[in-house]
C-alpha cells in the first residue's frame, strides 16, 4: 500500500472524512447490533439531533455503508441497517470506540493538565504585559 506524502494526495480522504466523523462512528457501532428504526437509533446515539442523524444516515447510505428499507405499512416503517461493506468496518469502529472508552480517564487528566498549564501561562503573560490600555471613547 502506498502511503501518500501529503494529506492532499490521499484519494481516500473523502471516505475517511465520512467514516471518521464522530456521528458516523457511533451510528455504525450501534447498527452493528442489528437494524433499527430512526427513533430507536436516535435514542441509542447519545447527544445526536434529529437533523444530524438524518444527515449522517444519508451520507452513510450514499457511500453504500447503510441501507434504508421502507415497509409499506401505515404509517410506513423505515429501518436502517449496515450493508455488507458497512459491516466490514465494524471491527475497526468497535476497536476505536473501545480504545476511547478505555483511555477516557487518561484523556480527561491530560486535558485538565493542559488547561492548567495554559491558564498559568496566560496568567504569567498578563502579569508581565502589564495592564491593558484603556479603550478609546
Amino acid at each position: 500500500m502506498r502511503v501518500p506524502r501529503r494529506p492532499a494526495d490521499c484519494q481516500a480522504r473523502e471516505v475517511l472524512d465520512r467514516v471518521g466523523d464522530k456521528w458516523s462512528l457511533l451510528v455504525i457501532g450501534v447498527l452493528g447490533e442489528g437494524p433499527l428504526r430512526f427513533a430507536e437509533l436516535r435514542r441509542s446515539v447519545d447527544g445526536i439531533s434529529q437533523r444530524m442523524l438524518t444527515v449522517t444516515l444519508r451520507g452513510l447510505e450514499r457511500d453504500g455503508l447503510v441501507t434504508r428499507s421502507v415497509r409499506p405499512t401505515v404509517p410506513p416503517r423505515v429501518d436502517y441497517a449496515l450493508t455488507p461493506m458497512g459491516r466490514t468496518l465494524l471491527d475497526t469502529v468497535r476497536n476505536l470506540l473501545e480504545w476511547a472508552d478505555e483511555h477516557l480517564p487518561e484523556i480527561h487528566a491530560a486535558r485538565a493538565a493542559y488547561d492548567r498549564r495554559t491558564e498559568l501561562l496566560r496568567a504569567s503573560l498578563d502579569v508581565h504585559a502589564g495592564p491593558l490600555p484603556a479603550k478609546p471613547d
